[in-house]
């Protein structure tokens, strides 16, 4: 099984127990940094939100079947209070567990079911070349991201692509132009910040507005998606899940990214480009 698949077991087979995203972490075989990334990438949701999900959805479940004693599924959903209970239950559904055992069903709520993972990864993902890369400087437009709006980044391409020519000091014109997709600054909730930007020679003359970040030198893994952009989750599932636990490196605590060359179009969204993620012995 792949780190998203073993962590899906123990989740589902601990539900009931406290545990924590190390504890997770530890059982899938990978470090928290990477168990994050790879059940985002398999999943689209942060680990411990579906924790937090699949509990409340149980719970709700056993109210809809008349359970009398709400502390106690407070305290089984890992809750310390009825209060808090109540609080998270009504921020996930909308509704008071109250009214969902006075509902007597739980068809006007949207449950967590337990998730299944099936071949979402790619199947065509090539062995990486390895680069050692210098550090540089990358400016441009920078997004946090969530599990929840990570449909914004197409949009954040249209807009670079209008005002890419209004960045300063930037490295290339034209067909020269390489851009950049940095992911960096992520947490243990999937959160992460996203830059659409290109390289820099320095920050000094950058208008407000715009995101920078100094990229490390650093040793990559770089893998190459050959397929239409829309489809990169399924080569960063493999990537992930797949390559990183068999390959017998480490994902480094570094910002990752995507290289896009002249031979990708932005307006068709064709044409391949690359993946460069951090990796350590």
């Amino acid at each position: 099984m792949n780190p998203a698949q073993r962590a899906l077991w123990y989740i589902e087979s601990h539900l009931a127990e406290p545990m924590t995203l190390d504890e997770i972490a530890a059982i899938s075989g990978v470090s928290r940094f990477h168990l994050v990334r790879a059940f985002a990438a398999a999943t689209g949701l942060p680990v411990m939100r579906y924790v937090r999900a699949r509990r409340l959805s149980e719970a709700a479940r056993r109210l809809a079947k008349g359970a009398p004693d709400i502390l106690s599924l407070a305290l089984e959903a890992d809750y310390g209070s009825h209060e808090a209970f109540t609080r998270a239950f009504r921020d996930h559904f909308g509704t008071t567990p109250e009214a969902v055992r006075a509902a007597t069903c739980t068809g006007q709520i949207k449950l967590q079911e337990p998730i299944l993972m099936d071949s979402t990864m790619s199947d065509s993902l090539k062995a990486p070349r390895f680069e050692t890369a210098k550090a540089f400087l990358v400016a441009g437009l920078g997004e946090r991201i969530s599990c929840d709006n990570g449909a914004v980044i197409p949009g954040m391409w249209a807009r670079f692509h209008q005002e890419v020519a209004d960045i300063p000091e930037r490295i290339g014109r034209g067909k020269e132009q390489v851009a950049y997709g940095v992911c960096c600054n992520g947490d243990d909730a999937g959160n992460f910040d996203y830059i659409a930007g290109v390289e820099v020679t320095d920050f000094s003359d950058l208008p407000r507005g715009l995101t920078r970040i100094r990229i490390p030198e650093q040793r990559y893994a770089v893998f190459t998606h050959t397929e239409h952009v829309a489809s990169v989750r399924r080569t960063v599932n493999a990537i992930w899940n797949q390559w990183l636990p068999a390959s017998g490196l480490k994902a480094a605590d570094a910002p990752n990214f995507e290289r896009y060359d002249e031979k990708f179009d932005p307006v068709t969204g064709n044409g391949g480009f690359e993946i460069w993620i951090p990796v350590r012995e």
